[in-house]
């Protein structure tokens, strides 16, 4: 197994802290596995999915407004100074032009913004999921739409 993870992270200290993971989770989730089937490949796919989330969850801190093939993202600030003029004026503009939104694109927003994952908020707002994503996805577009000055 540390094979697979040495060939899924190219870093030795990387692929054990991946392994150790994959034992934890195999064996807290020990339950879910169901008898006489391939107990390896569980073990992998536990690994590879571990592997795929923790990529996911480190570019989502590097990511947030930004315009890159139309994408719209912010981009958090890598400076832990004061921040600058500009900046604050562009945050204000954002909560300007998010607060402006209709109640039906601005809660679901918001709470998404808040980190609430997509199920949690169909849940809190007793909603169908498939309407979460549009609306959030809508919500997006609108934004990059009133706030094309600030994109790059």
């Amino acid at each position: 197994m540390l094979y697979f993870a040495m060939s899924l992270t190219s870093d030795t200290e990387k692929a054990h802290d991946l392994l150790q993971e994959t034992s934890l989770k195999a064996l807290t989730y020990s339950d879910k596995y169901t008898e006489n089937t391939n107990f390896k490949a569980w073990v992998y796919t536990i690994m590879k999915n571990t592997f795929i989330n923790d990529y996911r969850r480190n570019k989502k801190k590097e990511n947030t407004f930004d315009s890159v093939n139309n994408d719209f993202r912010l981009k958090f600030q890598k400076d832990k100074g004061y921040p600058s003029p500009e900046s604050i004026y562009s945050s204000k503009e954002i909560i300007k032009c998010i607060n402006a939104l209709d109640a039906e694109y601005k809660i679901p927003f918001n709470l998404f913004l808040d980190g609430f994952k997509y199920k949690e908020i169909a849940e809190e707002l007793n909603m169908p999921l498939g309407t979460v994503k549009s609306r959030i996805f809508f919500t997006r577009k609108k934004l990059e739409k009133s706030l094309k000055e600030y994109t790059f």
